[in-house]
C-alpha cells in the first residue's frame, strides 16, 4: 500500500501534501510572467464580476483589464492573425515592442514639430495627466503570443486617443470604445461603447447619438488595422498623414 506521509512532512492550508497539491497542478503551467492559469468557470466567473465592477466604475482600469482578457477568447485570435497577415504587424509580433516611459525618449518627442505623431501624443499624455506605464500586464491569456496582442492594444490605446483627437473624459472614452468595438470585435469595447453613454448628460448624448458614433463607427469600418502600424517608428509623421494611410476621417 502507499507509505502514510509522516507528521513532519509539510502540509497545505487544508491538510493535504505538498505532492497532492502539486499533482492537482499537473497540465496548468505559467506562459509568462505574470499569467495566472484559469479553467473556463472560472473565467467566467471572473468575466461576471469584473463586468458589474468596471459598470459601477468605469475607471476601475483594472477591472476594464480583467474583462477583456476573459472575454476575448475569439476576438485576440482574430486580431492576431490580421497582424500576421500584414508586413508591418508581422514584424510587431516578431519584434514585441512595448511602448512605457522606459521606452520613449520623451525629450525627442517634446521635441518633433507640432503636428507629428510622437509630438501629439506626448501632448496628450500633458494635457490628460496619464502615462503608458498604467497600463497592466496580461495575466488571464493562455496563450503568450495572444497576451501581447492584447498587451500591444492596450499601449496604443493612447494613441487611438490621439489620432481620433479624443480627451480622457467619459465622452471621449465612449467615442474611442465604439472605434475600437469596429476594429477589435473585442467585447470589452463593445460593452463599454453601449453602455458607457448612460452616465452622460443629455447634451453630450445628444452631440454622440448625432456626431460622434456615426463618425466613430464610419472610421472603424474605413480604416486599416490599427495594431498594425508599428508607432514607435512613425513619431515624425505628422497626425493627418497617419489618417488619411489608416482610412480615418478626420475628426468632427
Amino acid at each position: 500500500g502507499r507509505a502514510r506521509p509522516s507528521h513532519s512532512e509539510p502540509r497545505g492550508r487544508d491538510g493535504r501534501g505538498e505532492e497532492e497539491e502539486e499533482e492537482e497542478m499537473e497540465g496548468w503551467q505559467q506562459l509568462y510572467p505574470g499569467h495566472i492559469p484559469t479553467s473556463p468557470l472560472q473565467k467566467a466567473l471572473l468575466a461576471a464580476g469584473s463586468a458589474v465592477m468596471a459598470l459601477y466604475d468605469p475607471y476601475r482600469h483594472d477591472m476594464v483589464a480583467v474583462l477583456g482578457e476573459t472575454t476575448g477568447c475569439l476576438a485576440l485570435p482574430n486580431l492576431r492573425d490580421k497582424m500576421k497577415n500584414h508586413p508591418e504587424g508581422y514584424r510587431i509580433l516578431q519584434e514585441r515592442p512595448r511602448i512605457r516611459l522606459s521606452t520613449l525618449d520623451m525629450a525627442r518627442l517634446q521635441g518633433l514639430p507640432d503636428g507629428s505623431l510622437g509630438r501629439e501624443y506626448v501632448r496628450f499624455l500633458e494635457n490628460n495627466k496619464v502615462s503608458p506605464d498604467t497600463r497592466m500586464p496580461p495575466k488571464f491569456v493562455d496563450d503568450e503570443e495572444l497576451a501581447y496582442v492584447i498587451q500591444r492594444y492596450r499601449e496604443v490605446h493612447d494613441l487611438m486617443h490621439t489620432l481620433l483627437g479624443m480627451p480622457t473624459n467619459m465622452l471621449g472614452e465612449v467615442v474611442v470604445k465604439w472605434f475600437e468595438a469596429i476594429q477589435t470585435g473585442l467585447p470589452m469595447c463593445v460593452l463599454g461603447a453601449a453602455l458607457g453613454p448612460v452616465r452622460l448628460s443629455t447634451r453630450k448624448l445628444q452631440v454622440l447619438a448625432t456626431e460622434l458614433v456615426p463618425w466613430a463607427i464610419r472610421s472603424g469600418l474605413n480604416s486599416s488595422c490599427v495594431l498594425n502600424v508599428y508607432y514607435e517608428q512613425r513619431w515624425e509623421q505628422p497626425v493627418e498623414s497617419l489618417r488619411e494611410e489608416l482610412g480615418i476621417f478626420p475628426p468632427p
